[in-house]
């Protein structure tokens, strides 16, 4: 009881009040079944009658459980800690010149990510993923439909995404990607022709940073070949605020990966993933991908 009145009155992390978080991580595999917080609801949908509070269901062997999970999780990230940088010698790191981040080779593969589309805002466009032939690749297909929902708020439509879901560690801690040894992202895949946009998504706990989205569109040729896609960090663009930012910022840290496709032309698409990963390119040079201007100063 004490230790629930200390977290209620002080838990705050990085500025912000996240008591709710903490709440969660430490009692969440407690509940069973249970909806703590209200999910996004589209205009014109009725709201939930009963409170959220009103569907738990304590299980305390599934907190025994979940407790022994991630007293394992803790030991196997201590010892990688103290092993060196990911696990490996420093050495290692230093002299590493690829990386891959995720390969799809299991339906285990596949749950690292997460697929949505406005049918979340009342849309029409639908989109699947799976395993490619021979279980080598992710297939990630649908059917993009641009028609707007008559809820009377929505403007508009279209639009279909993959992004993968956050790295967490032992008691739900965010984990963060160090890829300061890196500055090309490298991807290998397969489209039908159809522009994709490729996007990192920012750590949202900072407040001044909150909802920054950076992006590259990547064009594919379509066809029966494999393509490999190799993009400078600095070919990234700050798309949320409507302006070009130097993506050599240290909030890069936390990074969550995703694609889109929203070319507003209704029918079949389909992207083929055989990897992501990580290079670094000696040979590239360039800081800044954008053209630059001098702001005009008073003489």
């Amino acid at each position: 009881m004490a230790l629930t009145v200390m977290l209620l009155n002080g838990a705050s992390f990085r500025g912000g009040c996240c008591r709710h978080r903490v709440l969660l991580s430490l009692f969440g595999p407690f509940l069973s079944n249970s909806k703590l917080y209200s999910s996004y609801r589209r205009p014109g949908a009725e709201p939930e009658k009963k409170l959220s509070w009103q569907n738990a269901d304590f299980s305390f062997k599934k907190g025994i459980d979940h407790l022994k999970t991630q007293l394992s999780l803790l030991k196997k990230e201590t010892q990688d800690y103290l092993r060196g940088p990911g696990g490996h010698p420093l050495s290692h790191h230093l002299l590493e010149q690829t990386r891959v981040l995720w390969q799809f080779r299991s339906q285990e593969d596949l749950n690292k990510w997460v697929v949505s589309s406005d049918v979340e805002v009342g849309g029409k466009s639908k989109v699947y993923l799976k395993l490619g032939r021979n279980n080598q690749a992710a297939l990630l297909y649908g059917t993009l439909n641009t028609e707007v929902p008559r809820d009377g708020e929505t403007k508009y439509s279209g639009y279909c995404s993959m992004r993968s879901r956050p790295a967490v560690g032992s008691f739900n801690r965010k984990k963060y990607y160090d890829w300061s040894n890196f500055n090309t992202l490298y991807l290998r895949v397969r489209g039908d022709g159809r522009p994709w946009m490729v996007n990192i998504y920012t750590d949202p706990y900072f407040s001044h940073q909150k909802d920054d989205l950076y992006s590259y569109f990547m064009f594919t040729r379509g066809g029966p070949y494999w393509e490999e896609i190799k993009i400078p960090f600095s070919k990234f663009f700050l798309s949320s605020r409507g302006r070009v930012q130097d993506t050599q910022h240290p909030v890069w840290l936390d990074k969550t990966l995703g694609f889109t496709i929203g070319d507003k032309v209704d029918g079949p698409f389909q992207l083929e993933i055989d990897f992501i990963g990580l290079l670094k390119d000696r040979a590239h040079r360039e800081e800044f991908a954008y053209e630059t201007y001098d702001k005009n100063t008073p003489v």
